[in-house]
């Protein structure tokens, strides 16, 4: 378990990685033992086999044409499932587009993701997820959002309030992530970053984006504690995200976290990954998959499973299934609705160009 006495054994500076579990899920130390009870750990293999099916249908979507462009989470669940166990209704949730677990504990519905990709601006409404941030496609710009976020608790001296910011291994080569870094930094803003190093930034890999010795150092370099983990170990990312909110919400500012892990999929729908890495790549990252590590580990400590994978799955289905019909049957998005919510009085520009699309489809719908 992480504390202040142990978290320098793990230096960045060292690139020392934080890992509990084999790739098999059996313990490292025979005498470690999860702070999680045997439920909660079997909950949390049902939320990631449950995040893990619905992103595998939300591709299945995709494909018939009922859906546009997904940008698949397929080997990086236990980020987010950890994530989830961790963020209170009280915090922050500041995406990037690829955290569909976290999401979900928050309280966003599978319904709404799935306007969203259906490219209906109220699959952003999140009507039971207080707190949370749209998706930011644009790389790395929400992380200033996530500052300034960090910087209001503060200011309005919120207690027990942190923010947590994902961003990819190709933002770090952005100038917002370091912008973002540094007003957190200065501030001593609640803000836990968490880097998903999935190892291509679309079809860049690692090594040709930075000659930094990991991510993490570069927390390092604006004074932020930061900690390399092995992203698809849940034990370990999910003791990484306890430690870095009991750091934050304590007064000691912003944390900052390397997940090591591999985008197993796409890069998006609109993506062929054979183009740019290997089959045997992808064949070294599937022997750490983060579900059959945890499902590892259940069997290890001889913890049953909830039910039957298969009857798991099939039951998921249904449910995923219903939100997305639901999703299909929404009202279609109100002309109205793109143009009413940021002048109080419409600009004869704006006019002109609503005037437009009304000519262009034939009338208001």
């Amino acid at each position: 378990m992480l504390n202040t006495k142990t978290i320098d054994k793990y230096s960045p500076l060292a690139d020392k990685l934080y890992q509990l579990i084999d790739d098999s899920g059996h313990p490292l130390n025979k005498n470690w033992k999860p702070e999680l009870s045997p439920e909660a750990i079997q909950q949390a293999y049902k939320d990631l086999l449950f995040a893990r099916t619905a992103d595998l249908m939300a591709v299945s979507y995709q494909r018939q044409g009922r859906m546009y462009t997904y940008p698949p989470n397929l080997g990086q669940e236990a980020i987010h499932i950890a994530a989830g166990l961790q963020i209170k209704e009280q915090d922050w949730l500041v995406p990037a587009f690829r955290e569909l677990g976290t999401w979900l504990a928050k309280g966003v519905s599978l319904k709404e993701v799935f306007l969203y990709f259906k490219g209906h601006e109220d699959g952003s409404r999140f009507e039971n997820a207080p707190r949370v941030l749209p998706v930011s496609v644009p790389i790395s710009s929400q992380l200033l959002h996530a500052s300034g976020l960090g910087y209001s608790i503060k200011y309005q001296n919120e207690k027990d309030t942190a923010v947590f910011a994902f961003v990819g291994d190709g933002g770090t080569s952005e100038g917002d992530f370091h912008e973002a870094l540094n007003f957190a930094a200065v501030w001593e803003a609640p803000v836990i970053f968490v880097i998903q190093n999935n190892q291509f930034a679309i079809s860049v890999p690692i090594e040709m984006q930075t000659k930094s010795l990991n991510l993490a150092v570069k927390g390092i370099a604006y004074g932020i504690p930061s900690l390399k983990v092995d992203g698809n170990d849940f034990f370990a990312i999910y003791d990484a995200l306890r430690y870095a909110r009991e750091q934050a919400v304590s007064g000691k500012g912003a944390f900052l976290i390397e997940a090591l892990t591999f985008r197993a999929g796409a890069h998006t729908t609109s993506d062929d990954p054979s183009k740019y890495r290997s089959a045997e790549l992808e064949e070294a990252w599937a022997l750490k998959d983060p579900l059959k590590r945890l499902k590892g580990y259940m069997e290890y400590a001889g913890f049953p499973l909830p039910a039957p994978e298969d009857e798991l799955i099939a039951s998921f289905k249904k449910l995923i299934d219903k939100e997305f019909e639901a999703a299909e049957n929404y009202p279609q998005y109100r002309l109205d609705d793109v143009f009413d919510y940021m002048y109080a009085e419409l600009p004869d520009e704006l006019k002109r160009q609503k005037q437009n699309l009304i000519n262009a489809i034939g009338g208001v719908k």
